[in-house]
């Protein structure tokens, strides 16, 4: 199990640094408020991620691989919610609002809203689901799949943890250095058409 887990851990961790959805998301936080609400943008995820691992252990994730109306249900709605993350970012791109002084500490309504955001990024991400059906059981010993499974979730969200714990970091200080406003405005306008080309991808994936 030992040789396993870390053969999985190397896998896993190229997965998790590959840019994508998720880390664009924890990115375009972090940059437009800030370390605290990318972090909790990232605890989001996390908690994403952690629901698949749960639904990994119980069988879910084999009945969303297994059925196609369940897949294709979950992979519009997911593809609608991105479509809609990208439609805002690009209108709050264009129509900024008023400059406002930053408070001392990020208010919570704000982190509540980036943690939301990670949660349904990740949840109505169909292919997040099938990530942990698909890779988790190629690495699992024949004797160990319950217990083995929960540990390389268990891998998976310490990985992702630490990633995301360096890339908020980086692009919150990025953001600070780079104070000017059309810096973030570029930045809003180039995620806004990201989100939609994640969109697009989703809605024409295959299964």
């Amino acid at each position: 199990m030992l040789v396993a887990a870390l053969v999985f851990a190397g896998v896993a961790a190229l997965v998790n640094v590959t840019p994508g959805l998720d880390t664009l998301l924890v990115v375009r936080t972090s940059v437009a408020g800030g370390r605290v609400r990318g972090r909790a943008a990232a605890l989001g995820i996390l908690t994403g991620c952690a629901v698949w691992g749960v639904a990994a252990v119980v069988g879910l994730t084999a009945l969303l691989a297994a059925s196609h109306l369940a897949y294709e249900v979950l992979k519009v709605a997911g593809a609608g919610y991105l479509a809609w993350l990208g439609v805002t970012t690009l209108w709050r791109a264009r129509h900024p609002a008023p400059a406002m002084p930053e408070p001392a500490t990020p208010e919570p309504a704000g982190r509540f809203a980036a943690f939301r955001a990670g949660v349904a990024t990740n949840l109505l991400n169909p292919k997040a689901g099938v990530f942990y059906l698909s890779l988790i059981p190629q690495f699992l010993p024949h004797d160990a799949h319950l217990g083995g499974t929960v540990l390389f979730t268990a891998i998976d969200l310490v990985e992702l943890a630490l990633w995301y714990w360096i890339v908020s970091r980086a692009a919150a200080a990025l953001a600070d250095r780079i104070r000017r406003p059309a810096f973030r405005r570029r930045m809003e306008q180039a995620s806004g058409v990201a989100f939609l080309g994640f969109a697009v991808n989703l809605l024409v994936e295959e299964a």
